[in-house]
């Protein structure tokens, strides 16, 4: 029996024994497993953790990336209004080029069309100064024509003013040298007053005044016996006047008979020296309708009762020379 028991008792042995060996073999297994899960779950709060920190530095770094972001939306806006304002300056540049591009083309039409009117200008201008040559050569000659045509005309003024002078030097000298009644006037007339030929109100020739005439028939009758002389005058004028005293009828007959009785004693006396030169004289009457002086005053009155003695120069000849002078040909101006 106790065999038996001793039996069962190994038995329970064995089995505890037994048990007693797979447990711990278990509980070994179950705390390592309980240490990996630990170590996982430490590993997961270190990475969650370590994820939040990355949560947190991502959500930083994600909100300055949206303040990077609009401000670089913000810089793009303002990058585009840029662009589009440079766009439009852009084509108003484009536009003014062009203006100035057209401007240009037409500038270097202008240039071309002056640079012709320049060549042309040179011709004209080479043409001119030809014809400034032939001018000079014309101005040359015309001056030597001008000084020739000036002694001439100052001949004519010497000739005339030499015959006045005569006339009234003769007469003074006859007169016992009172000039006072013998002068050139300021128009180049010989004036007599009227006392030395006519007494007061009459027109007859006073016997003292003859000696006085006869010189001037010997200084007029030497003169116009010279051609050259002759050839100057076209006329000598015996001119009467009188002052505003009486009536103008009387003045006009009285200046007129005053002025044939001096013609007539001229052409008739001293043997009739001066007849075959009587185409150059003429006698005038003018009364008082050309004074001298103020007929309101003796002296004045005085002055305008007198004969005058013109020598009148031919138009023609004058004129001839003159012609002469302009008979010099001009250089032909250039045609347009």
């Amino acid at each position: 029996m106790r065999r038996q028991h001793k039996g069962r008792s190994d038995a329970t042995v064995k089995s505890a024994e037994g048990e007693q060996g797979f447990w711990p073999s278990y509980a070994d297994m179950m705390s390592a497993v309980a240490l990996i899960l630990f170590f996982l779950m430490l590993l997961s709060y270190i990475q969650n953790l370590i994820t939040g920190n990355d949560l947190r530095n991502t959500q930083d770094v994600l909100a300055e990336t949206r303040l990077a972001l609009d401000e670089t939306r913000i810089n793009l806006a303002d990058t585009e209004d840029t662009l589009a304002l440079t766009l439009r300056e852009v084509e108003d540049a484009e536009d003014e080029l062009e203006k100035i591009t057209i401007d240009l083309d037409e500038a270097r039409l202008l240039l071309a069309e002056q640079q012709e009117d320049l060549a042309a200008l040179d011709e004209l201008l080479a043409d001119q100064r030809a014809l400034i040559g032939e001018q000079e050569e014309y101005m040359k000659a015309a001056s030597e024509e001008l000084l020739a045509l000036h002694s001439r005309m100052q001949t004519i003024a010497v000739l005339r003013l030499s015959i006045l002078e005569q006339i009234r030097d003769s007469m003074v000298s006859v007169m016992g040298g009172d000039a006072d009644k013998v002068s050139i006037g300021s128009n180049g007339n010989i004036i007599l007053s009227e006392g030395v030929l006519f007494d007061w109100g009459s027109s007859d020739i006073k016997a003292e005044a003859e000696p006085a005439l006869d010189r001037l028939i010997g200084v007029f009758a030497r003169f116009l016996a010279d051609d050259e002389n002759a050839r100057y005058v076209d006329s000598i004028v015996i001119s009467g006047h009188t002052d505003s005293s009486g009536t103008d009828q009387r003045n006009r007959v009285l200046s007129t008979d005053r002025a044939n009785a001096v013609l007539s004693y001229l052409l008739e006396e001293e043997g009739g020296r001066l007849e075959k030169y009587a185409s150059y004289f003429c006698a005038a009457g003018y009364g008082k309708t050309r004074p001298v002086a103020d007929n309101g005053t003796e002296e004045g009155r005085a002055a305008n009762r007198r004969i005058e003695i013109s020598i009148i120069l031919r138009d023609d000849t004058v004129m001839e020379i003159v012609e002469s002078y302009l008979d010099i040909d001009l250089p032909a101006l250039p045609e347009d």
